[in-house]
């Protein structure tokens, strides 16, 4: 398994504690998840309907702004590994530095994979790949860009997962266009990774073969019903936005207070550059605080947002002079 964040058990075993003692702010998963309530036993017990299938992707249609075929999969990364088959091997290019599953799942089907730094050497890849906004820096691509590149690729995968927050940013609208693929996760902006549920955008052709690959019932009753119920419920969405916004600003404060230049971010995650992040992430470790630092990047560490008072105040006295 690639290094992802979320790994409590690697912090647990250098700094102790149980995983009920930690705040983990490895991941950009929302702190302050939807309020699922009650769940009927039906979801729990019997094979998901085509009509309630039907009703979580009008759903995400609604939430996302568009009138493509949608497809649910058991998280944005179910996705991904379907990706290399829809067309022969070929050459791809990754707009990077980047999420780390992209590269690795691509060669291990048989594709020649570039990771470039420049949009413009996407160009005459048969798959490029742009996550919008960027893992981990936080990077966003014009929209109108990213479609004026259409043309010069053979397919175009555009990776929104952290979108949510940055409805500017989503090609949502345009996604019924032959070439274009987005991907979404539910699990961040809605903190509810455990749920396994994300969701890709295409034309009616892609949509139609990654369906015949994902198989009968990709996504669980359980998935299906409480994805379909956060989608549809906009004034939480338009809340959670107004309140990250306003947290990740509160995040840039402490880090400038500690010392921390901003690298950049989403309203889900920020990046600093604090210069041994090694260091960084065990003084934040020994408070029971876990981050994410990255390798090759020896100064970069990057923090999710509290979800509680309690969790401002323990950051706040960890990240104390």
């Amino acid at each position: 398994m690639m290094e992802h964040g979320g790994n409590l058990d690697v912090a647990i075993a250098r700094f102790g504690g149980r995983v009920e003692d930690w705040i983990d702010l490895s991941t950009g998963i929302n702190r302050r998840p939807y309020p699922v309530g009650g769940v009927e036993e039906r979801h729990w017990r019997a094979l998901p309907s085509r009509a309630e299938v039907d009703a979580l992707h009008e759903a995400a249609r609604q939430a996302y702004g568009t009138t493509a075929p949608v497809l649910a999969t058991a998280g944005a990364q179910a996705a991904i590994q379907l990706l290399p088959r829809l067309a022969p091997p070929g050459r791809a290019r990754i707009l990077a530095p980047t999420y780390n599953e992209y590269a690795p799942v691509l060669r291990e089907a048989g594709w020649t994979v570039e990771e470039v730094e420049d949009f413009a050497a996407l160009a005459g890849a048969d798959l490029a790949v742009v996550v919008n906004p960027n893992n981990p820096d936080g990077r966003g691509s014009d929209p109108a860009h990213l479609l004026a590149s259409l043309p010069r690729v053979g397919r175009l995968v555009i990776d929104e997962s952290f979108a949510d927050a940055q409805p500017g940013l989503s090609l949502a609208a345009e996604a019924g266009r032959a070439g274009l693929l987005l991907l979404r996760s539910f699990g961040k902006f809605f903190g509810l990774a455990g749920l396994r549920l994300g969701f890709v955008l295409g034309c009616e052709a892609d949509i139609a073969d990654l369906a015949v690959m994902a198989g009968p019932w990709p996504v669980s009753g359980i998935a299906i019903e409480i994805g379909r119920r956060a989608l549809a419920d906009r004034a939480w969405a338009v809340a959670t936005t107004a309140r990250l916004l306003r947290d990740a600003a509160r995040l840039d404060a402490l880090a400038r207070g500690a010392g921390w230049k901003l690298v950049g971010g989403t309203p889900l995650f920020r990046l600093y550059e604090v210069g041994d992040a090694t260091a960084a992430q065990e003084r934040l470790g020994r408070a029971h605080i876990w981050s994410r630092i990255f390798g090759g990047r020896a100064g970069w560490l990057r923090l999710g947002l509290p979800g509680s008072d309690a969790e401002w105040a323990r950051l706040e006295t960890a990240l104390e002079p």
